[in-house]
């Protein structure tokens, strides 16, 4: 197929692949699926070998958030049974983080609920990054506390913070439809202020939550122009209580068509599959590594994943191996730093997006693509989590 030949040049040069190209992924037929996620995989390979990445998600506080993100558990006025608790202490969350590390995880990522960290609450995860550090000096500390305000990049980063993850979720056309209490624009003014700090930028997206093909390129080249180093790719779980409890858009050939489209799109960073990949890939998980060099190892923040075991023994069984504690998990060129002040004008490595075709609709593939069959609901793959932090019983990892 000329259009995978094309894409993955393009990939093993970091050059921008067209919107009619990305969208022409999207609108690939089941018959083609398979050699989609081989082209995919020869971009993969080329700049991640067949190296997987384990990260574990500590949720630092849970619920009682003032912000109305319409596929969060954890917003206002969600009716779901998550858990809900204040702050961990440091010595709790660095418990709850040992547990991931000493399943193979070479990050944690620490996540509050709540529109944006206090001073305080700065303070709080600060001593929470050093009691983690103090015990695994290697260890990884992304943090995701929401908006964040001038200055406050700056302290998370002395205290020790590699990275911060604030996700765009969906395009800015449609982003008034999931979220009110705040805009696409807050979003990337924190992605900036993270890049400013000198931290490693994590950001990424929600598939699943009724949007478009073009929305999900919008926001995939919103992302490329941001040049995270890692960008998650969650696909929505309906968790029942929530405003998008009854969507059920994925198929699990349609989450590996997104996946290939993001590789395509952002060939040499870490693409993590992030929430949902059990309830929406399933059986096809393995598959999607051939696409991902990353994933979150057990339970998510507020509903439960897969085994940590399992997580491990699927990596082995697809014939990859978990990313070293020693070893880097970036191509050399954004590793070094190489990418300068991260400025939103086409990122690091790229060849600007000239050629995309510009508006939606514009003939073409643009505009043209069938609407995704949506899926059969698998409301038994949805599970609140009740264990790890905030419990007495013991983590998944």
């Amino acid at each position: 197929m000329d259009l995978l030949n094309t894409l993955v040049d393009k990939g093993l040069r970091r050059e921008l692949p067209t919107r009619e190209e990305a969208l022409a992924v999207l609108a690939t037929s089941d018959d083609d699926l398979l050699d989609v996620v081989a082209a995919a995989g020869k971009v993969r390979r080329h700049w991640f070998g067949r190296r997987v990445k384990l990260n574990y998600l500590v949720n630092l506080k849970s619920g009682l958030c003032p912000e109305d993100c319409s596929y969060c558990s954890q917003r206002l006025g969600s009716t779901a049974g998550i858990l809900k608790y204040t702050w961990l202490k440091p010595d709790e969350a660095s418990r709850a983080a040992a547990a991931g590390l000493a399943g193979g995880a070479k990050r944690v990522c620490l996540v509050a609920s709540g529109r944006g960290p206090t001073d305080r609450d700065v303070d709080r995860v600060s001593e929470t990054i050093k009691a983690i550090k103090d015990q695994n000096e290697s260890v990884e500390v992304c943090a995701c506390l929401g908006l964040l305000s001038d200055g406050q990049a700056e302290r998370l980063r002395e205290a020790g913070a590699d990275a911060y993850n604030h996700n765009l979720n969906t395009s800015e056309e449609t982003y008034a439809d999931i979220t009110t209490t705040h805009t696409y624009a807050d979003r990337v003014d924190t992605v900036r202020k993270a890049h400013a700090a000198g931290l490693s930028a994590c950001s990424g997206l929600i598939a699943g939550m009724g949007e478009s093909d073009e929305d999900l390129v919008d926001v995939v080249y919103s992302l490329r122009r941001l040049d995270p180093d890692s960008v998650p790719v969650n696909f929505l779980i309906p968790v029942e209580g929530t405003p998008l409890a009854k969507e059920w858009n994925l198929t699990p050939q349609r989450c590996l068509r997104i996946l290939a489209m993001v590789r395509f799109v952002c060939p040499d960073v870490e693409v993590r599959i992030a929430g949902g990949r059990e309830v929406h890939l399933r059986s096809m998980q393995p598959l999607a590594l051939n696409l991902a060099n990353s994933i979150f190892l057990g339970d998510y923040l507020t509903t439960e994943g897969q085994a940590g075991q399992a997580d491990l023994d699927m990596i082995a069984d697809a014939g990859f191996e978990v990313e070293g504690a020693g070893e880097v998990t970036l191509p050399e060129h954004r590793a070094s730093a190489g990418c300068g002040s991260h400025e939103a004008a086409g990122g690091c490595g790229s060849h600007d997006s000239g050629g995309a075709c510009g508006s939606h609709g514009s003939g073409g593939v643009c505009g043209s693509v069938p609407a995704p069959q949506p899926n059969e609901a698998r409301t038994d793959l949805v599970a609140v989590r009740r264990r790890g932090a905030g419990t007495d019983l013991a983590p998944n990892a």
